[in-house]
């Protein structure tokens, strides 16, 4: 199996010792991302639905660095820091996954990197 390190300046760096994706045979497996914009490094203003826009925004970055979007996306996993934040998530995140609706797991964790609201990380098929 071929294994290839994902990377595109369109998605925010890593903050750690860690790839923003990782190619492995047929799948796609993207680190999880926070609300960082891409061009300071910064956690973008505003509340959990601007956070989960420029999250998903980052998401579909590394996507598009392999010819991806996002109906190729099989599993989701979603962190928020309140559960109380998931009507909001979840209507952003219909924005963007409307016709392949990928398995999806959501949990409410106490902190996220830089004090971030939200956090996506995917699975996707690169297979056709």
């Amino acid at each position: 199996m071929s294994v290839k390190v994902i990377s595109t300046e369109k998605a925010p760096g890593a903050v750690g010792p860690y790839s923003q994706a990782i190619k492995a045979g047929d799948f796609l497996f993207a680190s999880g991302q926070i609300p960082l914009n891409p061009e300071n490094g910064k956690i973008v203003g505003g509340g959990v639905a601007e956070q989960t826009e420029q999250s998903l925004k980052n998401v579909g970055a590394i996507l598009a660095a392999e010819g991806l979007t996002y109906d190729d996306v099989v599993k989701t996993t979603v962190y928020i820091t309140n559960m109380n934040f998931f009507g909001t998530v979840n209507a952003v995140y219909g924005k963007y996954f409307q016709k392949t609706l990928p398995a999806r797991s959501c949990v409410e964790i106490s902190k996220l990197p830089k004090d971030a609201l939200v956090e996506v990380e995917v699975i996707a098929y690169c297979g056709k």
